[in-house]
């Protein structure tokens, strides 16, 4: 049977895989929903108008919109899909995706509300990596430091005994 740890991996790795395949989607093209896809473009004119330094090196909002929605579908692909450690690249990928994100959203100003999702997924993808780069726990293949756990004296055993002088 699969420790929970394990179970708990996989669960993030499949659910917030299908999650960045969705929305990288919906960046992409407009069949997922055109009411979205006509949002993102709004959005993403509005972070290059706001950050006149992307304009300088040539990114336009549809380049940075595309690009990020390539990005998040290739590591929701590898989060769903691919075993061991490109996940765990895939989940940090994400995560600075989300952070730069994150940072669009306050540079133009949006209510909590618009980016309230971006920063629930932001601390999922930091649990996982972290539960994933945790080094699994032995303690169970551990053996006592006595020998047998019947051959250990209980706390009681050790405790002195005799009378307690009060002054």
């Amino acid at each position: 049977m699969a420790s929970p740890r394990t179970v708990t991996i996989v669960a993030l790795s499949v659910a917030l895989g299908l999650f960045f395949v969705f929305m990288g989607t919906i960046k992409l093209t407009p069949r997922l929903s055109k009411d979205a896809y006509s949002e993102m473009k709004r959005a993403y004119k509005s972070y290059v108008r706001a950050l006149p330094l992307l304009k300088k090196m040539g990114i336009n909002s549809i380049l940075l919109r595309k690009s990020i929605g390539a990005l998040e579908v290739a590591c929701g692909i590898v989060m769903t899909l691919v075993p061991g450690r490109p996940k765990d690249v895939a989940n940090f990928f994400l995560l600075l995706l989300v952070l730069a994100v994150l940072f669009f959203h306050q540079l133009v100003g949006d209510p909590l509300k618009r980016y309230a999702h971006a920063l629930v997924f932001g601390i999922l993808l930091t649990c996982r990596l972290l539960i994933a780069r945790k080094p699994e726990d032995r303690s169970s293949e551990k053996k006592p430091l006595l020998g047998n756990a019947e051959e250990q004296p209980s706390l009681y055993e050790k405790a002195p005994q005799g009378k307690v002088k009060v002054s």
